[in-house]
């Protein structure tokens, strides 16, 4: 095959990926973090009535309930994951729930989810949990071999949950 050269035709650089930052939510982080919740309860087919004043009391307030770390890049959040404690008693064992992990339609296959699994297992061992679990729809396959690629080890869920409204 004959190559002929073209004059002042340059090869143009694939663009770089921007660098992602995943940390620790901050306030300023309130409404494109809940604009991902929405997303994600949109996604599984759920509403998601939250509000920035909600999420802002559970991430900040007096009592902080919750932690989100969040992926960043380009001065905008691409994901995010919620983790949220939890205890067994009979054994004195901190845990964490992997409550919400969320990566956005474009930025999926890229490893982000990867990195905030790692993030999360950091910050639940900063405080002093023994365990991380995550929970996965039964049909949603993908999740489930995402997650076991990440050395989480499948349980059966066993009996009813039961829940009381207060108030």
């Amino acid at each position: 095959m004959l190559q002929t050269a073209i004059p002042n035709l340059r090869p143009v650089p694939s663009p770089r990926a921007p660098m992602v930052t995943i940390r620790c939510a901050k306030p300023r982080d309130l409404a494109e973090l809940r604009e991902m919740i929405v997303e994600l309860s949109t996604h599984h087919g759920d509403a998601a009535p939250i509000t920035n004043e909600q999420l802002e009391r559970d991430l900040f307030g007096r009592t902080p309930w919750i932690t989100a770390l969040v992926a960043e890049a380009g001065g905008q959040l691409i994901g995010y994951a919620i983790l949220v404690p939890q205890y067994r008693a009979a054994e004195g064992a901190r845990g964490m729930e992997l409550h919400h992990l969320f990566v956005r339609a474009g930025h999926r296959g890229t490893g982000i989810g990867r990195h905030l699994v790692a993030r999360a297992r950091e910050q639940a061992k900063m405080a002093g949990c023994d365990y991380l679990t995550v929970s996965a729809a039964t049909g949603n396959l993908k999740a489930h071999r995402f997650y076991e690629s990440e050395r989480f080890v499948p349980r059966p869920v066993t009996g009813m949950r039961y829940m009381q409204k207060l108030g």
